[in-house]
């Protein structure tokens, strides 16, 4: 299929109502001029979006507004809040007064598990044990207070919650010299050493901020550290490269197989060091390997929908796949947003191609957002109208917004906990292919983001059937291959009770995957690593339903890479294996176009 026959195929208006459901929002295109008073209120919402990060006020002070209110009505809550504070306090005072024989620490309140921030051992010691419980105390009666409030909207409570929390994150002790014995401690070690370097690392930060790039070339270079699988670039247009890379067997499996990567970040999530890389791992045992690399958009491709991205991102590369591996059904596999992506190219395929994919494989990737975690305070009408506001002047959606949005959901652990190692402890962070992986991010168009933001967050029209794919609605329930789906245990971004939801859309086999670890550490699990485990558990299509808690339960608990398992999937659901061919492309498709990793991961 050529470029243009892809462009040229049409698309469905995002105000359709061919369901008969609720008309969703359209996303106003560049081409759609605006009338002289929505022209000022865009330019004050993109003009506000500079100074909150892209927040939107109105966001924040409906939801404290409703919380506010319903407190204000509610004596008894108040006066349980109260009752509960004197309470504490008295518990505590008695504790201050305990003989230092007689001393406990985390006598009153522990720190929650995940939190690291006083699990040194010097924050057992009476002074600072006493200032982190205070602390944590504090922390826990404002949870009580902003949450289990009766009349505040779900929504509104976690968005307060949530504030509060991020608010009480800034004073913690463990963020202040004086209050943090392990500063005090590394300060006497090193005669204060440490308040100097870390100065110095101060003004090197600041440097590179001000600058817009960082003073040292990086340790991991794309093509040459990471990303460094040996392939050709056997297709291009103006959204993705395919990558072919190079059989490492002298048998191979007949089916390819296809990875679709997010394109939030660039694509060698999944083609890191040699060591941790899934393509390099997969391609050593017998399979043909095809990766997307997605173009880093700028302004001019604002308007690219999701509708554009399956066209030329997954629809295109099946058709060089076919062209490349005529009469060959593909093992396609989706992390993250490109995960979501397959999903609803897959569904469309089983109704026009049936037996196009002889599997499908979701990693990390949602399918229903009702449950989507924290990533969810924000999104609603108000908060993606502001947005689109800030984007249409723009064009795109920044990579520094976007990092600051998921920073926020972990700011302990990425943005506190770092302060405190580079500016007062005086250390630096020892750099990694999964850190510079992430320091590598992209930008998303206006377009496109504003789809994702409005009809998968907002409405779950993918969820319900109202999402339209050329015209026609798309239902999960068409997903009919057999499918392995990864979630993982601390995965901030698609919980893995989110992605759990398959269960109850895809009318498939599912081989159902919990692996340990985050959002990106729990997908690149290698097998030469140590501490990863899993849990497993199949379903077929015909079988009841098993919800989560039973599926923990159930599901037996594995040490090891989930890695095997889905070699072990795709190695079932595949034909006899053949002899390996040399050449990378198809006579008729003409050479490949660049070594991998190509020119596309290369942008910024």
């Amino acid at each position: 299929m050529t470029v243009q026959a892809v462009l040229d195929q049409p698309t469905s208006p995002a105000n359709d109502d061919v369901t008969g459901a609720r008309t969703v929002a359209s996303v106003p295109s560049e081409s759609e001029p605006l009338t002289a008073a929505e022209s000022i209120d865009q330019l004050v919402h993109a003009a506000m979006a500079r100074w909150t990060g892209g927040l939107s006020p109105a966001s924040l002070a409906l939801a404290f507004a409703d919380w506010q209110l319903h407190l204000a009505a509610s004596p008894g809550k108040r006066l349980q809040l109260a009752l509960n504070a004197v309470a504490e306090g008295s518990r505590f005072a008695r504790m201050v007064s305990t003989p230092h024989a007689a001393w406990q620490p985390w006598f009153m309140v522990k720190p929650q598990p995940g939190d690291n921030r006083f699990a040194g051992q010097d924050w057992t010691l009476p002074a600072f044990n006493v200032v982190a419980q205070a602390f944590l105390l504090g922390e826990q009666w404002w949870h009580s207070a902003t949450s289990g409030l009766r009349g505040v909207s779900k929504g509104n409570s976690a968005i307060v919650d949530f504030t509060v929390r991020q608010c009480l994150d800034v004073v913690a002790p463990s963020n202040f010299a004086f209050s943090n014995p392990e500063v005090l401690r590394r300060a006497m070690d090193s005669g204060g050493g440490n308040f100097v370097s870390g100065w110095h690392n101060w003004l090197e930060d600041c440097r590179d901020l001000l600058s817009g790039k960082p003073s040292e070339p990086p340790l991991f270079v794309v093509g040459k550290d990471v990303a460094t699988t040996k392939g050709k670039v056997v297709y291009r247009n103006e959204l993705i490269e395919l990558i072919q890379y190079a059989p490492a067997t002298t048998d191979v499996c007949p089916e390819p197989v296809l990875i679709v990567p997010a394109w939030i970040m660039k694509y060698y999530i999944l083609d890191l060091s040699p060591e941790n890389s899934l393509v390099r791992f997969l391609v050593e045992r017998g399979f043909t390997v095809f990766m997307i690399s997605w173009r880093n958009p700028g302004p001019a491709d604002r308007d690219l929908g999701i509708e554009d991205y399956r066209k030329l991102g997954i629809d295109a590369a099946i058709d060089v796949i076919n062209q490349l591996a005529p009469e060959r059904a593909i093992h396609a596999a989706g992390y993250c947003l490109g995960g979501t992506l397959l999903a609803i190219a897959a569904a469309r395929l089983q109704r026009e191609r049936p037996g196009c994919l002889r599997s499908v494989t979701l990693l990390a990737a949602q399918v229903d957002f009702t449950d989507a975690g924290e990533l969810t305070l924000f999104i609603n009408e108000s908060q993606i109208a502001f947005l689109e506001d800030m984007m249409r002047q723009r064009g795109v959606l920044e990579t520094a917004q976007m990092a600051g949005a998921f920073q926020l959901l972990r700011s302990n652990d990425v943005i506190w906990s770092r302060l405190v190692r580079d500016y007062l402890m005086g250390d630096r962070a020892a750099p990694s292919d999964l850190m510079s992986w992430n320091a590598d991010a992209t930008r998303m168009p206006y377009r496109m983001h504003s789809d994702y933001l409005r009809k998968l967050f907002l409405n779950n029209d993918l969820a319900e059937g109202r999402y339209l794919a050329d015209w026609q609605p798309m239902a999960l329930s068409d997903l009919r291959a057999p499918m392995f789906v990864v979630g993982t245990v601390r995965d901030h971004v698609a919980p893995w009770r989110s992605v759990h939801k398959i269960h109850l859309l895809a009318d498939a086999d599912i081989a159902f995957v919990l692996a340990s670890g985050g959002h990106s550490a729990g997908i690149v699990a290698p097998p030469s690593e140590e501490g990863h485990s899993y849990q497993l558990l199949e379903k077929k299509a015909d079988q009841p339903y098993v919800g989560p808690d039973e599926w923990l339960r159930k599901a037996v608990n594995r040490d090891g890479s989930w890695w095997l398992e889905w070699v072990r999937f795709l190695t079932a659901y595949s034909g006899t294996w053949e002899p390996a061919k040399t050449s990378l492309h198809a006579p008729q498709s003409g050479p490949p176009l660049d070594d991998a990793p190509g020119q596309y991961v290369l942008q910024h």
